[in-house]
Order: structure tokens, then sequence, then C-alpha cells
């Protein structure tokens, strides 16, 4: 009686837990079909809001600009960081330069904002998306170089020794050889670098300028008149589109797992 009494009490906490997660998506998601606007109660299905998400260009061309800025910044980051572990490979001592990486985890964001803009500043380089980028860049290292030089130190070195014994160059024992093994770590910092990099809204608020606008600073300047429902229509969009993403690459592991 106690156990089945203590089973039921840890269900119940769980489904409290995943409801306190959940219910403001769901309340996001259903009120993107409502005739008016949030807070009002709910009045009737629509697809109005959805129509003007399609037909906003101000908000498509800040969606342009993170996922441009993202895109560059997990490409930049993840370009510096397999070059970081190439130079581990040949025998460069990292050691002591790789807590310099985890500062960005560490140090407050809007730190680290400020002294960007300093910088920035300081060498008289223009605000713009090239700023956007670099900011972005800097703090996406802070991710994958500690990924990345963690599951190198669990490669066996041996297969790399094997290469090596074997004729091949050291670069192509990289590309061949340790490059394909760190395969998981190299998507999984692309995808955490992506998304950290297009949900950014400190770096963004104060490396952009008054020329640029990513889609977080754009939400936050229409929030400021009220919550829109096209927001609330573009995070549905959001939503299914990083869920379909997601049972995607759920899809390929299981794939891969099978053959």
């Amino acid at each position: 009686m106690n156990r089945n009494f203590l089973f039921s009490g840890i269900t119940f906490y769980t489904l409290m837990v995943y409801l306190f997660l959940y219910i403001p998506t769901i309340v996001l998601v259903l009120f993107s079909f409502n005739t008016v606007a949030f807070p009002a109660p709910w009045q009737g299905f629509t697809l109005h809001w959805y129509y003007e998400l399609y037909h906003s260009p101000h908000l498509w061309h800040a969606f342009y600009v993170s996922c441009t800025v993202a895109l560059l910044s997990m490409a930049l980051s993840t370009i510096m960081g397999v070059f970081f572990v190439f130079y581990a490979i040949q025998g460069g001592k990292v050691e002591e330069f790789l807590l310099l990486f985890y500062g960005n985890l560490i140090i407050p964001e809007i730190v680290v904002a400020v002294g960007l803009l300093t910088f920035f500043s300081l060498c008289s380089i223009p605000l713009g998306i090239a700023t956007l980028v670099i900011a972005h860049t800097v703090l996406g290292l802070g991710y994958v170089v500690p990924l990345l030089y963690t599951r190198f130190r669990e490669l066996d070195y041996r297969l790399i020794e094997a290469s090596l014994d074997l004729g091949a160059s050291p670069l192509q024992t990289f590309f061949k050889i340790t490059l394909p093994l760190l395969k998981p770590s190299l998507v999984a910092a692309c995808l955490l670098i992506f998304i950290i990099s297009f949900d950014d809204f400190v770096l963004s608020y104060f490396c952009a300028g008054s020329s640029m606008q990513t889609l977080p600073l754009y939400i936050l300047s229409t929030a400021r008149t009220g919550i829109s429902p096209v927001v609330n229509a573009l995070s549905t969009v959001l939503l299914v589109l990083s869920s379909a993403l997601v049972l995607i690459l759920c899809s390929l592991n299981a794939r891969s797992r099978i053959f």
C-alpha cells in the first residue's frame, strides 16, 4: 500500500513538472489561432495571424539576419575548433589555453557584450552584421572547443598511430581518421551553436547597432506595445520546424544504430 502510494505521488509530481514546463508552450500555440490578440479569452479559430506572418517583410528580414549570423558564427566556430584539435594532435600545448574558452561559459554574457562593444569602439569598427558574427563566434568557441577536445581525448590514439605507421601524412590521418571519429561531436556542436546564436539577445543588443535587427530584437520591439499574435504564429512555426529537425536527427541515429 505504501509502495503504491509512493509510486502515485512520484507520478503526480512528474506530471505536474511536465505541465509546468509545457503549459506556456501549449497556450502560445493555442492562442496563435485565436481571432483576437492575447490576453483576450478564446473567441474563435482563425489563420489570419499566419497570413500576416507570411506578408510581414520586416519580420522575415529579421529572421534572415538571425539565420545568416547563426550559420556564419556556427561555421567559423566549428572551423576554429577543428583547427584547435588539429594543433593539439601535432603536439601543441593546449591544456593551459583550454581554460580560456570556458570563460564564455563562466563570465556573465553582459560582461562579454560590453567588453566586445568597447573593443569595437576602440578599433573604430562600425556595428553591423560583421560585429554580430564576431560576437557570436566568440560565444560559440566557448562551447565547440571543449566539446571537440573532450571527445578527442576519449579517442583511441592507437588508431592515429596506426594510420601514421602505414604511411599516411598527419593531414590525411586527421581528415580520414580523426574527423570521422569526431563527427557526432561536430554535429552536436554545430546544432548547439546555431541554436544559441539564433536565440541570443544580449550580444545582439549590444553589437548589432542600429542598422541590423535580429529576430529576438524584433520580437522585443513588438512586445513593448503588447504581445502580437503574429509573434505567437512565428513561435509556433519555429516550434514545428525544430521538432521536425529533432525527429529527423533521431530517426537518422536510430537507422545508424540498426544498420
